[in-house]
């Protein structure tokens, strides 16, 4: 079927645009809400969801309840035009506690939430990650909200929500002064989440701005800190780098298509830690790709591999929010199954994390994945990189 042209034009710039519906969305989806029964064609672990604002740090919180497998159904809802809305969790299950956990932090890309990434952040829980998906306030995220004391309010509800939005660009503002000033203040935020959870760990009381019934106690002595990865998805993955260069606590670090505009490159000789740099096929471009190539090292592991039939939105749970025909006109999905893209990229970071975090799993049975070996993986880049450029 031919598309008018103006007629699509119209539906981009309606979801995409600004107070669009897709902003509408995002910013509903930012908001505390309980996560329904999973509709999955899969059985898989269960994770625990919850949200909170520790000490003015926001985070979406994904760990382990328990390892019962549910046994999932299919959605009998025509998937023309919408897709699946539900993740394999329980909101505020008990935690389980046994034994220490190794611990990864998220970070969403621009535009985008912390709760965008359900389905690499609760397949890292079902695994036996902790993983904190921080949602950043430098302005880079569709919406987020801080609370701020309001005298005039009641004494026991002077607590006033105050919303941040999406900051674009203004005519002839330079951007990468910009969003290196956003990727800093976002590293310092993880490092915060991390701090943050250190405290937790170690038995400090904290307390939750948002209304929870999450006993934090039951995470005492649960993180096992000497095994903590960051983790991130373009402006995301930009932050990786500058978190792992900021804070050697960071054992390693997976990327997620990066877009590496934000960076100063002078920072790259200060990162030592391990990176996985995963890409989709139709993103990346040249100069990107050099940028990430000067991160190569001889005595420190850096990996690039490239999903085939992928797009940059592959990696957010948008991927599965549409159906096929709609999916591929908004470029949410590419020409690769999209759980089949996501079970690579995921199981690709799960053989990396076991291998620079020392954990005793049996994630080392994907280690071919790292060096590009499948069908649906290009070792490196499809990019073409002239030589001379390098």
């Amino acid at each position: 079927m031919k598309i008018n042209r103006s007629f699509a034009e119209r539906i981009f710039n309606y979801l995409y645009g600004k107070r669009s519906a897709l902003s509408r969305v995002a910013l509903m989806l930012s908001q505390n809400c309980a996560i329904e029964p999973p509709i999955l064609s899969r059985s898989l672990c269960v994770g625990v969801c919850l949200t909170c604002i520790l000490h003015g740090v926001f985070m979406y919180l994904t760990v382990i309840s328990c390892y019962t497998c549910l046994n999932f159904y299919s959605c009998k809802i025509p998937l023309a035009l919408t897709g699946s809305y539900r993740i394999p969790a329980f909101w505020e299950a008990p935690f389980k506690s046994n034994g220490k956990y190794p611990l990864v932090i998220f970070s969403h890309g621009l535009g985008a939430f912390r709760t965008l990434y359900s389905a690499i952040c609760a397949e890292l829980a079902s695994r036996g990650f902790v993983v904190a998906s921080v949602e950043h306030r430098d302005e880079s995220g569709s919406a987020t909200f801080y609370f701020k004391e309001n005298s005039q309010m009641q004494q026991q509800e002077n607590l006033e929500k105050v919303w941040m939005y999406y900051r674009a660009l203004k005519p002839g503002e330079e951007e990468f002064s910009l969003r290196n000033n956003q990727v800093q203040q976002r590293a310092n935020e993880c490092i915060r989440a991390l701090k943050i959870l250190d405290e937790i760990n170690s038995g400090k009381s904290v307390t939750n701005v948002l209304q929870s019934e999450f006993d934090w106690s039951s995470l005492k002595n649960s993180l096992d800190l000497c095994k903590t990865a960051v983790m991130g998805h373009s402006f995301g993955g930009a932050t990786v780098i500058e978190t792992l260069c900021k804070e050697l606590t960071f054992k390693c670090g997976v990327a997620l298509d990066t877009w590496m505009v934000p960076l100063k490159e002078e920072i790259f000789p200060n990162v030592k830690q391990p990176i996985l740099f995963i890409n989709s096929e139709k993103f990346q471009w040249a100069g990107n790709i050099i940028r990430m190539r000067k991160l190569d090292s001889a005595s420190i592991q850096r990996k690039m591999i490239t999903i085939r039939g992928t797009v940059h939105q592959s990696f957010p749970d948008f991927t599965f929010l549409t159906g096929n025909w709609i999916g591929k006109v908004l470029k949410l999905k590419g020409d690769i199954d999209p759980h089949l893209a996501m079970d690579l990229s995921n199981k690709a970071s799960l053989a990396f994390l076991q291998r620079h975090l020392s954990l005793d799993k049996d994630f080392n049975q994907w280690d071919p994945l790292i060096d590009g070996k499948d069908e649906n993986l290009i070792p490196g880049t499809n990019i073409h990189v002239p030589s001379s450029s390098m």
